[in-house]
């Protein structure tokens, strides 16, 4: 999609006569059905007109122009993009990044900088990673740009045209040298510079005929970038696959190669519960599918844990994980394999309450996953739903699965391979909570998973800082969601939100603050980095993650009712505002957090309950 594409000489002539903001903003209108922010339409306006300037100074009059080009499969568009060809007489195209800003400050993280926007003062990329990442981007997922054979070299470059020189600037300081020397930043009297850089690449014109092919090529993964990732997860895996999770793994793959030439559609759903290695097989299904030249893509409906993904297997090979919302535009069998994991996360529809009314999806989620892929696999656990919103279930998925006549494979995972490779542990914590009966009624503490309830919520936390610091990022504190989640201090330090009695800790940072101090991780993040042992995690940062050891703090919004036997749930302990409204289920939702929670953990789980009458339960299914 691009809201603008034509020759140079006619952007030209469009700015010139102030008409290219409203081309754009029309065309806005006509692709998403609501009206551009004015703030935008200004920015196109003065950015434009001065890029503007630029080709014309430099004479580009013969090349091709697309204008708002949006990323396959993200809702990122980059500004603008010349084409034409050298002195040679290869195929050139040039992404141009435009900014408005005058000034800037420095940020703790590699390639970020602090400025003003969005009515406020924020971290962003550094205009040349910025443009950096678009380039390789499309080098990797646009057969235009794909590097095997004779495609058309990509450039980038940043042109901040209000911005004046001073070398003493942070935009220019030595930790950015090396980006901009790749991916050249120009400002306000860079201008010839600039002109020169163009010239270099773009002399002989004829973009028009460039401009076609870019428009009309496909999007689908180059071979590099799929060897490049399958060999990093290769490189990192730690697993082998056994019994029936190598049966998934070779079922996977049958059908993928089957789905080149068979017309049905093949739909296998995998059920486990934690700790069956659901994730195990996704991750060596990606990256042997990715090896063998597969389109496959890897999708979940959790941020921390695909944003963990992402900084796992680095920059280049992000755009392969994605969320479950990332294919509502996509094309029918885009992609050749979808693997979608945590599929208990899948909401009704991909439309959130930031989607303009005139451009929410009609169709559900589900069905849009179903749509974009020749074979979808999907890794379930039922018992995981912990939001209204979420509507993931097996039976779900094979409603919509046979309405769209798939072929339906179903398989179930039994054997454990977290708990010290025992399952007792979580069949224990399912009957305990009532989710589901299993032999195991009463704990057994000669089990080798280790399981302790601790008196006070400082001793637990000390516990697990000791754990950690024996085995770096091996254990985290988790609690139910009982306090509120406020924003940052000014300073981008946290307030501290969970409070019981003197002991005091701070939820993890929001992935939205503008701001967050040094050493303070974003919530998406806070399972992967070192520091996420500095706060607590919600189930919203931990589920799908694993540690040797986990602290679990149980709150007030479940209590257990002796005289009648039964959980019971306390809505107004809860600062968890979606679970709060589902009234009717609230107890489900609330008992299958706490599952989630406390199932976290590979060798220990160490449990402080706030409510002694749920901790008095707890230790009567307990063995003296």
């Amino acid at each position: 999609m691009r809201l603008y594409s034509g020759s140079s000489q006619q952007f030209i002539q469009d700015t010139v006569q102030n008409q290219i903001s409203e081309k754009l903003k029309i065309a806005f209108f006509n692709y998403f059905r609501f009206n551009p922010s004015p703030a935008e339409i200004t920015s196109w306006r003065n950015s434009l007109r001065a890029i503007s300037q630029v080709f014309q100074y430099a004479n580009l009059m013969d090349h091709g122009i697309i204008l708002e080009y949006q990323l396959p499969l993200t809702s990122k568009r980059l500004d603008c993009m010349i084409s034409g060809k050298d002195e040679a007489g290869n195929e050139h195209a040039i992404i141009i990044e435009l900014k408005q800003w005058d000034k800037c400050e420095d940020a703790s993280g590699e390639n970020e900088v602090l400025t003003w926007v969005g009515g406020g003062k924020r971290e962003v990329l550094h205009p040349s990673a910025q443009v950096g990442q678009y380039q390789m981007y499309l080098e990797d997922s646009h057969t235009a740009f794909n590097s095997e054979g004779d495609n058309i070299k990509l450039d980038s470059c940043t042109y901040l045209h209000n911005y004046h020189f001073d070398e003493s600037d942070v935009i220019f300081s030595e930790k950015f040298q090396k980006l901009i020397e790749k991916f050249p930043l120009f400002t306000a009297d860079d201008v010839e510079k600039l002109k020169d850089f163009l010239l270099h690449k773009l002399d002989k014109g004829q973009g028009l005929e460039i401009l076609s092919k870019i428009e009309n090529s496909k999007f689908r993964p180059s071979k590099k970038l799929m060897d490049h990732v399958g060999s990093i997860i290769k490189g990192k895996s730690e697993y082998i696959l056994l019994d029936e999770q190598l049966i998934v793994y070779d079922k996977v793959l049958s059908c993928a190669k089957k789905g080149f030439h068979d017309k049905q559609k093949a739909v296998i759903i995998v059920k486990g519960g934690p700790g069956t290695g659901k994730s195990v097989i996704a991750i060596n299904l990606m990256a042997d599918l990715l090896l063998k030249s597969y389109n496959a893509h890897y999708a979940t409906g959790s941020k921390a844990f695909t944003e963990t993904l992402r900084k796992i297997i680095g920059v280049r090979g992000s755009i392969q994980f994605k969320y479950f919302n990332s294919y509502r535009e996509a094309q029918p069998n885009e992609i050749d394999v979808l693997i979608s994991d945590e599929s208990h996360r899948i909401r009704k529809t991909s439309n959130s309450r930031f989607t303009p009314a005139l451009q929410r999806s009609r169709g559900t989620q589900i069905e849009e996953l179903l749509k974009v892929a020749k074979v979808c696999v999907f890794f379930i656990d039922d018992d995981q739903n912990v939001r209204p919103d979420e509507m993931g279930s097996t039976a779900y998925i094979k409603e919509y699965a046979q309405l769209h006549a798939c072929n339906i494979f179903e398989y179930e995972l039994e054997a454990q391979f977290r708990c010290q490779g025992s399952d007792a542990f979580v069949n224990w914590i399912n009957n305990t909570l009532g989710i589901k009966k299993t032999a195991n009624i009463l704990w057994n503490e000669k089990e080798s998973f280790e399981f302790k309830i601790f008196s006070s919520p400082q001793e637990l936390y000390e516990t697990i800082k000791g754990k950690n610091k024996e085995k770096p990022n091996s254990a985290r504190l988790v609690a139910g969601f009982c306090w509120s989640w406020s924003d940052p201090n000014p300073d981008g330090t946290l307030k501290e939100d969970v409070v019981i009695g003197d002991f005091k800790i701070t939820w993890e940072g929001k992935n939205e603050a503008r701001f967050l101090a040094s050493g303070v991780p974003r919530a998406a993040l806070w399972a992967y980095d070192p520091n996420g042992v500095n706060q607590a995690g919600s189930i919203y940062t931990i589920q799908g993650f694993e540690f040797d050891y986990v602290g679990v703090i149980v709150g007030k919004d479940l209590g257990y009712d002796f005289d009648k036997q039964e959980w019971i749930g306390r809505p107004e302990n809860s600062a968890d505002s979606q679970v709060k409204r589902s009234k009717d289920e609230f107890v489900k939702y609330v008992k299958n957090v706490y599952r989630v929670l406390l199932s976290r953990g590979m060798k220990g789980c160490y449990v402080y309950f706030m409510d002694k009458d749920v901790e008095r339960f707890f230790r009567s299914r307990m063995e003296a």
